[in-house]
């Protein structure tokens, strides 16, 4: 099978299985950006379940992502957290005039169930906080976001670049949406985006799943699992 280089040149890299063809990466050139992993989003009575979407899936996620940062640890790969949301008065959300004010489905339910208000991914409060199983550590970096892609608005390029960060490995939720629109944008920073189809999950139908991965394997990036990566990575001296 061909493997795409997109490690430095001369510097020892690492295979890692994916479609469409395998890659070779230099862990300490790569992070792992976990996507949202927060109560909001995958934990009962979070805005996710509120909002009646099924959240039955995320609990597999986690697990799946618990492994992968275990690994990326050990081997030295930058974990980097994002965190979606904003300020407790919805002033980063964007009034009337903001496309963000209608199509976010927190902010719709929130307006539809006013008991709600303020509840919902506002920075401070539960629903906004990583959900426990996947804690930061130290050494890892937690970044907030105002809209769907964590390059908009955020600081998340320069904190890679300034590391020298070529390989994202993508996990979390949700993989149509967050994952997808980040994903997108770091392609067009020149960032090498390695989806972990297993370690992200959807919101709505299963079909949603599906065409991210498509869209990831021909067009923006590649895709891998859960066991190809831990697999690649976890024969490396611990750090």
């Amino acid at each position: 099978m061909e493997t795409v280089n997109i490690g430095s040149a001369g510097v020892e890299g690492v295979t890692l299985g994916a479609r469409p063809e395998a890659v070779r990466v230099v862990p300490q050139e790569t992070a792992v950006v976990v996507i949202d992993m927060q109560n909001a989003y995958a934990s009962p009575g979070g805005y996710v379940d509120q909002a009646g979407f099924d959240i039955s899936g995320a609990a597999g996620t986690i697990g799946k992502i618990a492994q992968v940062l275990e690994v990326a640890r050990g081997a030295g790969i930058q974990v980097v957290y994002l965190q979606n949301g904003w300020d407790p008065d919805y002033v980063e959300a964007g009034g009337p005039g903001s496309p963000n004010w209608h199509k976010s489905n927190a902010l719709k339910t929130m307006r539809k169930r006013p008991e709600l208000a303020g509840t919902l991914l506002a920075r401070g409060g539960w629903d906004y906080d990583l959900v426990d199983a996947l804690r930061p550590q130290d050494g890892d970096i937690v970044i907030g976001k105002t809209r769907y892609s964590a390059f908009f608005n955020s600081q998340l390029d320069s904190v890679l670049r300034s590391r020298g960060i070529r390989t994202i490995i993508f996990v979390g939720i949700a993989t149509n949406v967050c994952v997808e629109s980040t994903l997108r944008d770091g392609f067009h920073l020149e960032y090498f985006g390695v989806m972990l189809e297993d370690a992200t999950h959807h919101l709505g139908p299963p079909a949603m799943q599906e065409a991210t991965v498509y869209n990831v394997e021909k067009f923006f990036g590649w895709v891998s699992t859960t066991q190809d990566f831990c697999g690649s990575f976890g024969q490396l001296p611990k750090e």
